[in-house]
């Protein structure tokens, strides 16, 4: 998984370097087209996110001290928060579609398209590994001493999220 993990954001790193070179060679265009984006969606789901993130380190911990109840609670924190970001990304990305806006609209919408529906696609595989996880925490399949399997969707969660933090600040914060 590190190794997976460790290419991932190889792959994030590098798009975001070919975003900024872009945006700084574009720049007005760029702050033109990034003007017309909705923040508050993309703030909650950050939040959602985080929350997430916290969900599945608090379930990671409670399953190292054997708090079964506890560790289960928190990865439905981690389930319930990773759907709202979910949500209002898919809601966004099919705003944007239904606005005529496509990979091939050029300029910033290519890569805000991009970057943000690969991510997306990542966000995806992390709530099903999540929802595997809480299927197998059901069945009792982890204990305090063999929760190996939490521990390494936990990781791809938080690279998922600290993708998103990043891709946040380039895409809607940054001016």
């Amino acid at each position: 998984m590190w190794g997976l993990i460790v290419a991932e954001l190889a792959v994030f790193g590098l798009l975001f370097f070919a975003y900024a070179w872009q945006r700084r060679s574009h720049a007005e265009a760029y702050a033109t087209a990034q003007a017309t984006l909705a923040l508050w969606p993309a703030l909650v789901g950050t939040l959602g996110l985080l929350t997430g993130s916290f969900g599945v380190a608090l379930a990671v911990h409670a399953w190292s001290q054997g708090w079964h109840a506890l560790a289960r609670a928190a990865l439905y924190l981690g389930i319930v928060s990773g759907a709202v970001f979910i949500l209002l990304k898919g809601a966004d990305l099919l705003s944007l579609g239904g606005r005529g806006i496509s990979l091939s609209s050029g300029g910033f919408w290519t890569f805000y398209l991009f970057l943000t529906g690969f991510h997306y696609l990542h966000v995806l595989l992390g709530w099903g590994l999540l929802l595997v996880v809480a299927w197998r925490a059901r069945r009792g399949r982890y204990d305090h001493g063999d929760y190996s399997g939490v521990e390494t969707v936990a990781a791809y969660w938080h690279m998922v999220d600290l993708v998103w933090v990043v891709l946040f600040a380039l895409i809607y914060v940054a001016r």
